[in-house]
């Protein structure tokens, strides 16, 4: 293996099993953010009552997503999972167009819940110890304990979302079936998974919003370096992840419908937007059970935080390692063997872009300040729109690549699948655009409704543009575009028997 000034041009493996890798993708669709967040405010923005069974329709469209995408997780192991199993489809080209769309999002997802963690940190600190501090003070501690969290080894960091994660489920399920123990006036009922209650112009739009809590379970090829079985591991894990996702928040939103009442939902979710959650639990389980809910609430944004820090991190090292970045992104770093310039890389872009939200707050503490919800719904949704794209592209190049290597019959259900999901998740992204002002919260016909998506628009050009050059001025570069590894065990091979 090559390696420069002690750093290896691979991740090192054996550093995951099945439970470490499925606590580090979960980590990044935070349970509690989205019970508490999202789902209150789908409900208020969009009026429709049957969230629960959007996600039972989006689970079923990610499992038939993960039918190809785990099939063709089994023929590539490479850190910068969506993008090399574009290139291997579609071609270098279209590969290193969705590397840059993939960092963009990634970053993008990762920056913008620093707006709701320093916010909410705050609110805790104001609460509970009487004392004011900005949000963006908290926000930027979070960067820089991510960022040194992202130097330590990939098994250290999956105790770390581990713990993490199973408390924050656990405080999740007992609310869950205290509501269905205690249910509002309306009783124990399944009006929510009632197929009428999805009628209505909203529904493409609150597709966008629920379709973003399952963000994190494709997550897994990222780490398929650093697993010891990656063509078993990794596909185990996604089903999981994807069906468990599924299943927990559709029967997490149900129980909130049932707590409020299927009739009430809606204005109480426009009455208390994120307070709907601790409303019900405190009537229900009471202050201590609700502060602790709280504190959760935190550490499980704070889980997700480190969560998507890994992955870009993973992405800028595969990046740097196929010349789509300068080659010291490309290397490991000491004993630890992280990919620590792109954890830096992330960390400077978090830290720049809360200081430039930071001065742009000219609001006191602790206010619910317009930097920090913008921060939190311009760049979540940046990235939700990037992701999707992603996946869209990887069904399509599922397809591809089975067919030129003559596969296609022995694939057949899988291709279908691939191809039924892209064009699904193609309509949710075309629903996305289409309705960026409503879920980013601006006007009709703010500039912010194209400028906003058209960053993942950028990416997407300047990234082809990028293929296309080193195509040309390159080409041995352009064809390890996607071959990860893999390229360099090849010339290590060619060298020794040279």
């Amino acid at each position: 293996m090559s390696t420069f000034k002690g750093q290896e041009r691979a991740l090192r493996a054996d550093r995951l099993g099945t439970g470490g890798l499925l606590l580090s993708v979960l980590a990044a669709t935070a349970p509690l953010m989205v019970v508490a967040g999202v789902m209150p405010t789908t409900f208020a923005v969009m009026g429709i009552v049957g969230q629960p069974l959007l996600f039972v329709l989006l689970g079923v469209v990610l499992v038939l997503f993960g039918v190809g995408y785990a099939e063709m997780s089994r023929h590539v192991h490479n850190a910068g999972a969506f993008y090399a199993y574009i290139s291997r489809g579609l071609g270098g080209t279209a590969g290193a167009s969705a590397a840059l769309v993939a960092l963009v999002a990634y970053n993008a997802l990762q920056v913008g819940i620093y707006g709701v963690f320093g916010f909410e940190v705050s609110g805790l600190f104001a609460t509970y110890a009487d004392l004011e501090i900005a949000w963006w003070i908290p926000a930027l501690v979070a960067a820089l304990v991510v960022g040194a969290l992202g130097w330590l080894k990939i098994d250290v960091n999956a105790k770390v979302l581990g713990v993490l994660l199973v408390v924050e489920v656990a405080l999740v399920v007992i609310f869950d079936i205290a509501a269905v123990a205690d249910p509002g006036k309306e009783g124990l009922s399944l009006h929510a998974f009632n197929p009428d209650t999805l009628t209505g112009a909203g529904v493409g739009t609150a597709l966008c919003f629920c379709i973003a809590a399952f963000l994190g379970f494709e997550q897994a090829p990222v780490y398929a370096e650093e697993t010891s079985r990656p063509h078993i591991l990794v596909p185990r894990v996604m089903f999981l992840a994807v069906s468990g996702v599924a299943v927990f928040f559709a029967l997490s939103s149900w129980a909130l419908t049932v707590a409020a009442g299927p009739s009430a939902i809606v204005g109480e979710s426009q009455k208390q937007s994120a307070g709907l959650l601790f409303s019900l639990t405190e009537s229900r389980l009471g202050g201590t059970f609700t502060d602790v809910l709280h504190v959760l609430f935190v550490t499980g944004m704070f889980a997700a935080l480190l969560s998507f820090h890994n992955v870009v991190a993973r992405y800028a090292f595969a990046m740097g390692r196929e010349g789509l970045l300068p080659a010291a992104f490309g290397r490991t770093t000491g004993a630890s063997g992280a990919p620590g310039t792109g954890s830096l890389l992330q960390t400077a872009v978090s830290v720049v872009i809360v200081i430039a939200f930071a001065v742009a707050d000219d609001k006191p503490a602790g206010d619910p300040t317009e930097p920090v919800l913008h921060l939190f719904t311009w760049f979540g949704n940046i990235g939700a729109l990037g992701v999707i794209l992603l996946m869209a592209a990887a069904s399509f190049s599922v397809v591809v690549f089975f067919v030129r290597r003559g596969a296609a019959g022995a694939q057949a259900g899988r291709l279908l699948t691939s191809a039924v999901a892209g064009v699904a998740l193609l309509v949710i992204a075309g629903y996305t655009v289409k309705d960026f002002d409503v879920l980013v919260g601006a006007g009709p016909g703010s500039a912010l409704s194209w400028v906003l998506p058209g960053t993942i628009g950028l990416a997407l050009v300047l990234g082809l543009v990028q293929g296309a050059v080193l195509r040309a001025r390159r080409p041995e570069a352009h064809a390890r575009i996607g071959l990860g590894n893999e390229a360099f065990q090849l010339e290590k091979a060619a060298e020794q028997t040279s």
